[in-house]
């Protein structure tokens, strides 16, 4: 009787390849109007889901936090804002591709608390599917990320 050879898997072990790490940097806000008793403010849905957010993106090379924390509240959510302070900074982890290469990206959010000074949600650009204002109150159960609802409670303090 021949012995038979083993179908299974060997038992060594394949190195472990790290993949690459990408730093990146973003930051967004809250951005807020009304009176205490009755704030609003705008969250956004992006993606081909109705996933809402805080409207955010990455800083460009000629940009600080707080110039990006407004400029993305103008192209995702449609409207003219300050910034009034800082509410908190985020990190985050996920793997993606970069030029085909599967990498890991180690992503920094700023977040702002923004006043709103002018404009429209439906002015919003071509990455967002819809931008709305909500009351703040309801603004935290309507966000998909931990992360957000935590920025959105904090935010909730200092408008007080």
């Amino acid at each position: 009787m021949t012995p038979r050879k083993s179908s299974g898997s060997s038992s060594k072990k394949l190195p472990r390849i790290k993949s690459p790490v990408i730093n990146q940097t973003s930051a967004g806000g809250v951005v807020f109007r009304g009176e205490q008793g009755h704030v609003e403010v705008v969250i956004v849905s992006v993606g081909g889901n109705s996933r809402w957010q805080l409207p955010k993106g990455l800083v460009d090379k000629d940009e600080n936090p707080e110039i990006t924390a407004v400029r993305e509240a103008r192209e995702e959510g449609g409207v003219s804002s300050e910034v009034v302070q800082p509410i908190e900074t985020i990190e985050y982890w996920y793997a993606g591709l970069d030029n085909g290469i599967r990498v890991r990206f180690h992503k920094r959010v700023h977040f702002y608390l923004l006043r709103y000074v002018s404009g429209d949600t439906k002015d919003h650009d071509w990455e967002v599917n819809e931008a709305r204002w909500v009351p703040i109150e309801d603004a935290t159960g309507q966000l998909a990320f931990d992360n957000e609802r935590r920025v959105m409670e904090r935010a909730r303090e200092l408008i007080g």
